[in-house]
């Protein structure tokens, strides 16, 4: 079995454990090599990943990957929320985040850019609509972008933070 056939049953295994506990998938895939190999799932829900529900579909997927299999070495099985600076895979993650402030880096340089900060606009068809700070809004080919995460405003939290101490 290829990586690409591999990561995709990896996925297939991990979304059928997410939806039957009540979870989304955000990512899933096998990293590292050899003796450090992992293979890494992400899962998300609106009110926030638990502890039970990372073990729930731990236990799922790890039984499946038992039977079949296919992993010919062995390897580290983590599941876990995506965190508050999440990757950003789908194109759906883009429009769902669409507002936020985020950074992309594309696999070759469109505009002669390859790294972008700012704000994602929204999708319109294959492509993402992105205010990047320095160049002003771009399109990027959503099959151009090598690595996409949410970035945290630390400035606008802490903001929002003394907000909410002044209402209690």
């Amino acid at each position: 079995m290829s990586k690409r056939e591999t990561d995709q049953r990896i996925r297939e295994i991990a979304e059928e454990a997410a939806k039957k506990n009540g979870l989304e998938l955000v990512h899933a895939e096998i990293v590292g090599a050899a003796k450090d190999r992992k293979v890494t799932i992400f899962i998300d829900k609106p009110d926030g990943v638990t502890h039970d529900d990372c073990v729930a579909v731990s236990r799922e997927v790890d039984e499946v990957l038992e039977e079949e299999d296919f992993i010919p070495m062995s390897y580290v099985l983590e599941v876990s929320s995506p965190g508050l600076e999440r990757g950003l895979y789908k194109l759906e993650d883009f429009e769902k985040f669409a507002g936020n402030l985020a950074k992309i880096k594309t696999y070759h340089a469109i505009n002669n850019q390859k790294n972008y900060r700012g704000n994602i606009v929204g999708v319109e068809g294959e492509e993402i609509v992105f205010n990047d700070k320095t160049s002003g809004e771009v399109k990027i080919p959503h099959n151009a972008i090598a690595k996409a995460n949410l970035e945290i405003d630390i400035e606008e939290e802490l903001k929002r933070g003394k907000s909410e101490k002044a209402k209690n």
